[in-house]
């Protein structure tokens, strides 16, 4: 209950009303009515000036202790507002205990509007909760260990479970029965229920997956094809995840989606330093073939193959010799093929080009020919995960090996262009590089 001076000090307000109203020769019955509506205005005019007034004071000291303090949690707590809620803690339990007096006119509005202000208890607490719970997870950001995980997951699950709270307790106010009745009624309507919250339900079991096996982090990169997602996860939450793709557009997946379904993350990639490249170079098959001694003695002039070429015509030199090799025909015995001497020139220009990490899978491998051609892969990774630096990368490489191939008499597949057709059956100028 309220001290007597506040009793004191509220009767006197409402005598002096009540006497105010009776000079303005206001009728007996109507003066009750009135003077109840102006004490109830008198009330919220003054609990909102103490509650303007306990919000400065407590900002104020909440401000200077976080000066002092090391934490950033109470700096998140003015963040969030929570001063502002707990402020109107103080005048909403001494206008709860003046409702009697407010209303002693009318004694049969007391129970209703303390069922009122008992509501309003329910919904101020779970702000303050969830303003607590608001300024921790933002604690918790600030930390790297918790900086990528579903943060805002727990907090919607916390969340609900308040709100679930708070819904049955406002029931029971508003209807005067226990909180068991409530739940006991929902037990029989727990078929709709679940499909109401069926997203909700389905996303709270994957984001508790997805965060205990550690599948998915802000800021991975991850591509899924059905939802035509590409790009940088964003935000993980109760029900979706959201995804930035790489054209700044957003694409929203439902958190149990990535359960259920496929994704790639890249966040290997990324940790490893480096990112792969896996392209062909397509060599017509028609223009392979055994290189003369001539043609390696000019080739030896291109400095990553001159030890090459020459470890290599002293290993087949004497295989041959031990096998007595016919070397009038060429296809007799082991000979050195501008294709395969072109794929070592481009495994030793990897080895030695600044932007390859070299402590990664390296190798160009041929792979079945087709009717494009002879597929010449390359298959390495860069020193670096950055995509603009990546695609540099590949292209100084793949500039340098597409200029390089004429030197080892190799022609690129391309399909025929419309000036190519226009050409076919003229004489055709040989470049002689």
């Amino acid at each position: 209950m309220p001290t007597t001076p506040t009793l004191l000090s509220y009767s006197h307000f409402i005598d002096t009303v009540t006497r105010i109203l009776e000079r303005t020769g206001l009728a007996e019955e109507n003066i009750a009515w009135v003077s109840t509506l102006v004490g109830i205005a008198a009330v919220f005019m003054v609990m909102g000036l103490l509650s303007k007034g306990l919000t400065y004071v407590i900002a104020v000291g909440l401000k200077r202790f976080a000066r002092r303090t090391i934490t950033q949690f109470d700096d998140h707590l003015l963040e969030s507002k929570v001063h502002r809620y707990v402020a109107r803690v103080i005048p909403l339990i001494l206008s709860y205990h003046l409702i009697p007096v407010v209303f002693s006119d009318y004694p049969e509005m007391v129970v209703p509007v303390e069922r009122i202000f008992n509501i309003f208890f329910i919904v101020l607490f779970i702000r303050i909760v969830r303003a607590v719970l608001r300024a921790g997870r933002d604690t918790l950001k600030d930390n790297p260990t918790y900086r990528d995980k579903p943060l805002d997951s727990y907090l919607q699950i916390a969340s609900l479970v308040m709100y679930l709270i708070a819904a049955v307790l406002i029931f029971s106010q508003l209807t005067g029965k226990s909180a068991w009745a409530f739940l006991t009624a929902m037990g029989a309507a727990s078929a709709v229920l679940l499909l109401i919250f069926k997203d909700t339900i389905l996303g709270f079991v994957a984001s508790i997956q997805i965060s205990a096996n550690d599948m998915l982090r802000l800021g991975d990169w991850i591509t899924m094809d059905k939802y035509g997602a590409d790009g940088d996860v964003t935000e993980i939450n109760l029900t979706t995840v959201k995804v930035t793709n790489f054209d700044k557009t957003i694409t929203t997946i439902p958190t149990y989606a990535l359960i259920s379904d496929s994704f790639q993350n890249w966040r290997g990639m990324q940790e490893s330093g480096g990112r792969r490249i896996k392209r062909s170079l397509l060599i017509k098959v028609s223009s392979i073939r055994y290189l003369s001694e001539g043609e390696l003695d000019e080739l030896r002039g291109i400095q990553l193959l001159t030890g090459y070429i020459d470890e290599r015509r002293a290993e087949i030199a004497k295989s041959n010799a031990e096998r007595n090799v016919d070397g009038s025909i060429p296809v007799n015995g082991r000979r050195i093929t501008n294709v395969g001497l072109y794929r070592q020139y481009a495994d030793l220009y990897l080895g030695q080009h600044p932007g390859i990490h070299q402590h990664m899978t390296r190798m160009v491998r041929q792979h079945a020919p087709h009717e494009h051609g002879l597929p010449l892969e390359l298959y390495c990774f860069t020193n670096t995960v950055e995509w603009p630096a990546y695609e540099g990368i590949v292209s100084d490489i793949f500039d340098h090996l597409l200029a390089a191939h004429r030197y080892f008499h190799l022609t690129i597949f391309e399909r025929p262009a419309a000036d190519d057709m226009r050409n076919m059956g003229k004489p055709l100028e040989m470049d002689r590089g």
